[in-house]
């Protein structure tokens, strides 16, 4: 695919490419030189703001809540 850059030096990245990178409105990226070419990979935040949420709808027994800490068996 080609794309052509603004005065501005904005690039449109085509819908194709935008839906299997999963790349929205407002998805900030990253850019890299690789192999004379530029590289564009979607950042989706940290681990941590990724990890955020991730065990809340396992029911998990309130003293595994209140101590995060705590190994579970």
């Amino acid at each position: 695919m080609v794309g052509k850059v603004t005065s501005k030096g904005q690039v449109v990245i085509p819908a194709e490419i935008r839906r299997s990178a999963k790349i929205s409105a407002g998805t900030r990226v990253r850019f890299e030189y690789i192999r004379g070419g530029i590289a564009i990979y979607p950042q989706y935040g940290d681990d941590v703001d990724r990890a955020k949420g991730l065990l809340a709808d396992l029911n998990l027994p309130p003293d595994v809540q209140r101590d995060p800490e705590r190994e579970i068996r």
